[in-house]
């Protein structure tokens, strides 16, 4: 009964954020370099989420409940599964191949590709100079680097990356990222690799580092491409394998 509870916990945090999204109204627009228009309640789910995670580390009683949930997620365990470090990419890279299939989000190749890179590059920076700060152990004892979950954040930031370019086509294509998401999560407890704490401040870290690659990209373009037109298609697809980050880029001319 636990796990069903957390994992309806993380699908309603998922659908909150998304809920959250239609209310604030994102009104971006990134095709032409306009100014961003910043509503501060875009960051409550996320600063909850984080807030959440860094609480955990000095709660006695979160930290009970971390390995209470722990040992409800692990105790059938007869081997781990590695759907999550495939998962974690299947939002952000749903952009392209729904873009491929002809369907349309809201900015161009290049825009998108400028908007997802920036966004991996604020989470996995963000995620590595955590886990060095706070050298949390692992609920597997294997490492110190638990806090946050870098698994979960670039599935998260992926989600909102989702959300942001198809929500004007259906609200479902970022429901179904969040759920992708939220399942990653909690195949990080089921593999014994994060604490639940360590989870929540992911998802934040993902969903705050998209929103602000959203905002920072009509500075961005400016400085990268000026205000002509470029036609060069780009691609980019970021990697990460627990360790290790890397981002493949191409272009087309």
């Amino acid at each position: 009964m636990r796990k069903i509870s957390i994992l309806a916990l993380l699908l309603m945090i998922s659908f909150n954020a998304v809920a959250q999204n239609i209310k604030v109204n994102d009104s971006i627009k990134l095709d032409t370099v306009q100014n961003i228009k910043f509503n501060y309640k875009q960051l409550i789910i996320p600063a909850v989420l984080i807030g959440y995670g860094f609480w955990g580390m000095e709660s006695g009683q979160i930290k009970s409940f971390n390995s209470q949930i722990r040992d409800e997620f692990t105790e059938d365990i007869d081997r781990k599964v590695s759907i999550d470090d495939f998962s974690r990419y299947v939002p952000a890279v749903s952009v392209y191949a729904l873009n491929a299939f002809g369907v349309k989000g809201k900015n161009n190749m290049r825009d998108r590709s400028v908007i997802l890179g920036t966004s991996v590059i604020l989470t996995t920076t963000a995620v590595f100079a955590l886990k060095s700060i706070t050298n949390v152990e692992r609920p597997d004892e294997t490492s110190n680097n638990s806090f946050p979950s870098g698994h979960t954040a670039i599935a998260f930031a992926g989600a909102e990356f989702l959300y942001q370019e198809y929500k004007d086509q259906s609200i479902w294509y970022g429901v179904a990222g969040y759920a992708v998401a939220a399942g990653t999560g909690i195949f990080r407890l089921y593999n014994n690799r994060h604490w639940l704490t360590d989870v929540a401040a992911g998802a934040g870290i993902g969903i705050l580092c998209t929103k602000a690659a959203y905002w920072m990209n009509p500075y961005l373009t400016r400085k990268l491409f000026g205000k002509k037109e470029n036609k060069s298609t780009s691609f980019i697809m970021p990697a990460y394998d627990g360790k290790s980050f890397t981002i493949n880029y191409i272009k087309s001319f």
